[in-house]
């Protein structure tokens, strides 16, 4: 199988501290597609034997120098193997067109991750976890549902992507609007095959008039150029801006169909007071119950007091580490 030779920065270029309890290198491994995939791997210091080990990745938009590798290296402490990874078409990852994304390319660099993992030496195949970060937290249960390699698995703060991108935010899209957006994505398709470049919106134009919502603000106060506490410039997010028509797949296809169908142990973690946190508890409900009750003894959902949607990116106070862990212990035995 062909590797895409990749450029990959060796300097600590994170934005968060490097931790002196675990090694820390750069690898990369391949999809199914073909496509390289560049990852941090942190490894407890001094470990012995095999593992059991974790692929974290998200936010969406995001790279691995931001909370993934935050994560990862936090579970690294916690005696666990980790890497965290950019996805396909983003951040020191291969793939073209870059900067954008698609549910099901997507999904799948969670199961290359699973491919990377199950062939080290230092892994216990019987014990691989993943978890996933906003729009990432979906995906993993994508990947979940379909790969039964993935003993256990996690989603912070989970974003399904599908759903916002067909609905609206609380499902506020109705048909109508959803037709009018599938002609404005066939006009730049056919726009960007004319000019032959791949559009992006003008990231120029400056904050929309009227009051910005406060998890808008949020997301800038982690992300923006200048004010954001993990800004990166690899990172999509506020700054490179996502090609106009990476939601073409994202509306038609629903990731979370097959959900219910996940045997495998699943704890999702959400902040009480984020914007996002219906997309946790629908999930959650819908694995739970009619159809999914039947794999519900293993299923949790932590709602934690008071945290907002970005609180569970960064913020060590909030994040469940205690928890995240004594789950994943106790389900990759």
């Amino acid at each position: 199988m062909y590797d895409e030779k990749l450029e990959l920065t060796q300097e600590w270029d994170k934005t968060f501290p490097e931790s002196d309890k675990v090694d820390h290198e750069k690898v990369t491994f391949h999809n199914r597609y073909g496509i390289t995939l560049a990852a941090d791997l942190y490894v407890p210091m001094d470990a012995d034997g095999r593992l059991p080990a974790v692929a974290v990745c998200g936010p969406f938009g995001a790279v691995k120098e931001q909370c993934s590798g935050l994560y990862a290296q936090t579970m690294a402490e916690r005696g666990f193997l980790a890497i965290a990874f950019d996805p396909s078409f983003t951040g020191e990852s291969g793939g073209a067109v870059r900067d954008t994304a698609d549910p099901a390319i997507n999904t799948e660099d969670f199961s290359a991750a699973v491919d990377y993992l199950s062939c080290r030496d230092d892994v216990d195949p019987e014990k691989i976890a993943i978890i996933g970060i906003c729009g990432w937290g979906g995906f993993a249960l994508n990947a979940a549902a379909m790969d039964t390699r993935v003993k256990a698995t996690v989603t912070s703060t989970m974003y399904d992507m599908t759903r916002v991108s067909a609905r609206g935010y609380f499902d506020s899209t109705d048909e109508d609007a959803r037709y009018a957006m599938r002609q404005q994505l066939a006009a730049a398709r056919t726009a960007d095959y004319s000019s032959g470049a791949y559009s992006k919106p003008d990231m120029s134009a400056g904050a929309p008039d009227g009051e910005i919502p406060q998890f808008v603000q949020d997301y800038m106060a982690y992300y923006a150029p200048g004010i954001g506490r993990a800004f990166h410039p690899r990172a999509v997010n506020f700054s490179r801006a996502w090609v106009n028509t990476s939601t073409w797949n994202l509306v038609n296809m629903p990731i979370l169909q097959y959900a219910r169908e996940i045997r495998s142990a699943v704890l999702m973690v959400h902040g009480e007071k984020a914007h996002s946190c219906y997309f946790s508890r629908d999930a959650f409900a819908d694995m739970t119950s009619g159809e999914g009750e039947k794999w519900a003894a293993n299923k949790e959902l932590v709602i934690i007091p008071d945290a907002v949607h970005t609180d569970l990116y960064d913020n060590l106070d909030v994040i469940p580490f205690d928890e995240i862990v004594a789950f994943l212990e106790e389900n990759l035995k």
